[in-house]
């Protein structure tokens, strides 16, 4: 079966970056649904689309085409109080830009921890970075009705639990898991 709108496509990759380096060895396969629901980066679809199981290619996908150029603009310190403890470098934290509610939350890192200050940067981990993907694409299935009136994979590695978009706690910050 080719890869068209509406199959689920499962891919064994790795991730390097434009020197090589190893970021990700893809030890569970990728799993999505391919036609532009945004369950991968565009570039991989384009390279995939039209390809059957068996096929293997290497991409390097430049970071506006992946996770954008690095923005300083989006590392702030706050007060220390102003996060959950205990805290640590690494862990990460919704929060909006600049307090600026009209903005869809980011994901904040912690990058530094000092007496009374933190450092969060909302840059994604992969900003600014040219990626190299090592596709192979391992199986090709037609989607199910759900999983198209959904836009993602079910019961695979491709799931994602529905975003609650809503932080009753009134806290700015809300603590993230790390994946």
């Amino acid at each position: 079966m080719k890869i068209v709108k509406n199959t689920v496509v499962t891919v064994q990759y790795k991730l390097s970056d434009a020197q090589d380096n190893l970021i990700e060895d893809g030890l569970e396969p990728m799993v999505y649904l391919h036609g532009g629901y945004e369950n991968t980066l565009p570039k991989i679809e384009e390279a995939l689309e039209g390809k059957e199981a068996g096929f293997n290619t290497t991409i390097q996908v430049e970071p506006a085409d992946a996770f954008g150029e690095y923005d300083a603009e989006l590392v702030k310190v706050e007060p220390r109080n102003r996060l959950p403890t205990p805290l640590e470098v690494g862990m990460q934290f919704e929060g909006m830009p600049d307090g600026d509610d009209e903005d869809s939350p980011l994901l904040f890192t912690v990058t530094d921890v000092a007496d009374d200050k933190v450092v969060l940067d909302g840059n994604h981990p992969l900003a600014g970075i040219s990626l190299r993907f090592t596709l192979n694409v391992t199986d090709v299935r037609a989607a199910s009705d759900e999983e198209m009136a959904h836009g993602h994979v079910h019961g695979a590695h491709g799931h994602h639990e529905d975003d609650d978009d809503e932080d009753d706690s009134g806290n700015e910050y809300r603590s993230h898991p790390i994946h």
